[in-house]
């Protein structure tokens, strides 16, 4: 498809043919790294998965505890091709975690048309804050996978040896890997609305209540323990980056109407006019201007047609 050659404007401005078509090569842009970054994952999808079942408490070959733990859990594989879904899913795990620079970068250059030239320069903020963010997430739900096993495990009857098939914790630990990454991102998804005029933060700081039990609830449906540790781990890092993020836009709206008193106001919203009256100088002195000239008188001939006319 050839390009086009109008000239982009310089405020930013596109139609809505021009946002979706820059919404879909971002998007690409972004599956392609994420693909990439999946095939040369799974060239090492053995050490991988090994990485993310070391939290299972496993057997030893008498079917008893390893490392003096009360329970354990043998792994297997059910299925003949089970092998191979388990090749794609933690490739491609792993190929989304890898990328989060690509696609945080390919969002945010979705976003910044809508911004100022000097709200622009927050890019590298951005991308240098989400990544560290995501990442963060990740860490934390890897950090509570040993908790959340053993919780589950010693759910089983005491009688009874857990048989867990690795793809269904793979499920579980991939769904924890991306949504506490994800959730991570949330604090930073509502700076960059502020930042793009869409929120201010006021109006953030009044919908404390609601983003606290919002949360606490979607906390509890994603992770997959009923322990409230598992919840907690999700929810109180989320709470705070919450409130974090309240105060940047704080002190964003503070910076901005410093140097625009009306920027905060709505669309709606008249800005306060100066009424004041300036103070009037002393009366100036005018000559007089000459009297006008007497007019000549309209002929008789000229009056009778002006009143056939009329």
């Amino acid at each position: 498809m050839s390009k086009s050659n109008t000239p982009k404007d310089p405020e930013g401005r596109m139609a809505l043919t021009e946002h979706l078509r820059e919404l879909r090569n971002r998007l690409v842009k972004s599956v392609l790294a994420i693909l990439v970054l999946t095939i040369a994952a799974a060239f090492f999808y053995r050490e991988i998965i090994d990485f993310l079942t070391a939290p299972i408490p496993q057997c030893g070959p008498d079917g008893k505890p390893l490392g003096g733990q009360e329970r354990c859990a043998m792994v297997s594989t059910i299925g003949l091709i089970a092998p191979f879904t388990l090749v794609l899913k933690v490739s491609l795990t792993t190929g989304l975690v890898a990328a989060v620079p690509v696609w945080l970068y390919q969002l945010w250059r979705f976003v910044a048309p809508g911004l100022h030239k000097h709200e622009k320069r927050y890019s590298l903020t951005f991308l240098g804050a989400g990544t560290p963010l995501f990442l963060g997430g990740v860490a934390f739900a890897y950090a509570v996978l040993p908790t959340t096993t053993e919780m589950l495990i010693s759910l089983s009857p005491t009688w009874s040896t857990a048989i867990m098939p690795v793809d269904d914790y793979l499920d579980i630990a991939t769904r924890m890997v991306v949504v506490f990454g994800l959730g991570f991102e949330f604090p930073l998804l509502l700076v960059m609305l502020n930042f793009a005029h869409v929120v201010t933060g006021k109006r953030l700081l009044g919908w404390w209540r609601g983003m606290v039990m919002g949360i606490t609830v979607f906390a509890a449906f994603v992770t997959p323990g009923a322990d409230p540790l598992s919840m907690l781990a999700l929810a109180a890092p989320l709470c705070a980056f919450y409130f974090l993020a309240v105060g940047i836009a704080i002190l964003n709206d503070k910076r901005r109407a410093r140097r625009n008193p009306d920027a905060g106001l709505e669309d709606d919203e008249a800005s306060e006019l100066d009424l004041t009256v300036d103070a009037v100088a002393g009366a100036e002195a005018v000559d007089a201007s000459a009297a006008p000239a007497a007019t000549a008188a309209v002929p008789a001939s000229r009056r009778e047609e002006m009143d056939d006319i009329t």
